[in-house]
């Protein structure tokens, strides 16, 4: 089946959903979804981004500029998942507690405002990492129209290239809570660690990254084709003056490059297994 097929399969099925909420986080995935929704729906959706520590100020202020290129009706609401124990523990279900807050938010706007439907960006590809999140969202009974509809990351990344979206080749954008390493807390500032760290990697030019957060320890993430200037005195003597500057004790460039998921590589999940025992 074409890109195009499964894209006419998307609008059939968003068609049936009523006035609909859709999670948004302004990455390729949820802003795809947001705007054919509003295309097939116009103003009977809404997509709903959540404000919270983990979500960089950055991917905020562009997601808030996409859907006013596109004239996407936006709400900007509050998540409380910082106030969840079972959250800022950290273990291999904080994803679940996450989007089991949102959900919950999103529940609740539904209810107030007459929507019908709530709907995220879930697609095929996701289908194969650890994502305890989409628990939750069967638990909510929010709709995966992407996933529905066979689209993949590679067809979904096609289609907004052939609709003009910016975000189409947009790197992939998960919340920073995911850099923390698994037992240790998410606090506000090992996010603000995180974030700053990784703002400063985007000021030297790197386009791709992660800081992935091990306590002393920074892990930074380069995609591979980036790693080449990563890989001088200069840059290593950059990279040790900010991370030390954060707070960070030592500094590692992870020679196998970005990944999403590194953190939930069965080797992390059992480190975590062994501490908890």
């Amino acid at each position: 089946m074409t890109a195009s097929e499964k894209q006419q399969l998307l609008q059939q099925s968003l068609s049936k959903l009523g006035r609909t909420l859709v999670a948004y986080s302004g990455g390729v995935d949820s802003a795809y979804l947001a705007y054919v929704a509003f295309r097939v729906l116009g103003d009977g959706m809404l997509a709903v981004i959540a404000d919270s520590p983990s979500l960089a100020r950055t991917h905020l202020r562009d997601a808030i500029s996409f859907a006013e290129e596109q004239h996407i009706p936006l709400q900007v609401v509050k998540t409380s998942e910082m106030e969840r124990p079972e959250y800022v523990r950290n273990d291999t279900q904080r994803c679940f507690h996450c989007k089991d807050e949102l959900f919950s938010v999103m529940e609740q706007y539904a209810g107030q405002h007459g929507f019908a439907s709530i709907a995220y960006g879930v697609n095929v590809d996701d289908q194969g990492d650890f994502r305890p999140g989409q628990r939750a969202a069967k638990e909510h009974h929010v709709a995966a129209p992407l996933l529905d509809a066979g689209l993949t990351k590679a067809d979904i990344r096609e289609l907004c290239q052939r609709a003009g979206l910016r975000v189409w080749d947009k790197p992939a954008s998960a919340c920073l809570s995911s850099r923390i390493e698994y037992g240790r807390p998410v606090t506000a500032e090992a996010l603000a660690m995180v974030e700053q760290g990784e703002d400063a990697l985007r000021s030297l030019g790197f386009r791709q990254v992660r800081v992935r957060h091990h306590g002393d320890i920074a892990r930074l993430e380069i995609s591979r084709d980036e790693l080449p200037r990563a890989l001088t005195q200069e840059m290593f003597a950059e990279f040790t003056r900010v991370f030390k500057a954060l707070g960070f004790t030592f500094v590692a460039l992870d020679t196998e490059g970005f990944r999403s998921g590194s953190m939930n590589s069965s080797s992390a999940i059992q480190s975590l297994v062994q501490l908890l025992s």
